[in-house]
């Protein structure tokens, strides 16, 4: 019953009121304090003395997400539940979290996209598919396999066979099976768009763990390498996603003609 919960969701920075300030919000999160505490508080959030009468619409999305989620874990809550808290913020400030997160003593559950952060911060995966959640075994190499293994499975529909079946049962012959077979790339082209697509999407996997590898070596060496390392894994993961999405597609049109 005393246990404190601290609770961070993704929409929270687009449901701020974009005509409040730091510094207003912090006098009703600390109403006690005197005006030097609060200032001084928004000062360890990263925001300066000239950010904490900023209206929030004129404050970054980092800014921001700094803001709420420094507000979330300053009353020590014994376990923090954190929805994608990374969305928004720039590459100092998610070192910063991840270094945050390391240190904490209580309980975090981490809902995220991000895998670099899964890797670097979670002791233990949950598994959310099918309309529940469990522990899973695995690692991140074996969840990647596991999605994608869903994905190829989910590409043989039932519902093709069922239509397939009915249309070549019906009434015509060999005339109606002759004109209901579908004219499009043979098996065994769409074999090699499978291939071709399965060795793209290997190749911007280890081009990822290449640029996230020199990202963490530039924080700590070259900080002025920072900006263009996170230009390159966003291209770099959006050239992912498009292999992932050709994949699928082409493993679902060679469902239809095997």
């Amino acid at each position: 019953r005393k246990m404190r919960v601290g609770w961070f969701h993704q929409h929270q920075i687009e449901a701020m009121d974009p005509t409040d300030t730091p510094l207003e919000i912090i006098r009703r999160a600390m109403p006690d304090s005197t005006e030097s505490s609060r200032r001084s508080k928004l000062a360890q959030f990263g925001l300066g003395y000239e950010k904490q009468e900023t209206t929030v619409d004129s404050l970054s999305g980092g800014e921001r997400a700094r803001l709420l989620l420094n507000m979330v874990a300053m009353d020590a809550p014994h376990v923090l539940i954190l929805d994608e808290p990374t969305n928004h913020l720039d590459i100092d400030s998610r070192r910063a979290l991840l270094d945050a997160l390391n240190q904490y003593n209580g309980a975090v559950i981490l809902i995220t996209h991000d895998r670099s952060l899964m890797e670097l911060v979670a002791d233990r995966l949950w598994l959310a598919a099918d309309g529940t959640v469990k522990p899973y075994d695995g690692d991140m190499d074996d969840y990647a396999k596991f999605v994608l293994d869903r994905a190829k499975q989910a590409s043989v529909r039932p519902t093709q066979v069922k239509d397939e079946t009915a249309v070549a049962s019906g009434g015509g012959g060999n005339k109606n099976k002759k004109n209901n077979k579908k004219s499009g790339p043979s098996p065994s082209t769409l074999r090699h768009a499978v291939k071709k697509a399965e060795e793209r999407m290997a190749a911007l996997t280890a081009e990822i763990a290449r640029i996230d590898d020199d990202l963490a070596n530039a924080a700590v060496n070259n900080p002025k390498a920072l900006e263009g390392l996170t230009r390159a894994r966003g291209k770099t993961q959006a050239d992912l996603d498009t292999a992932e999405q050709a994949w699928v597609s082409a493993e679902e049109a060679l469902a239809e003609v095997s």
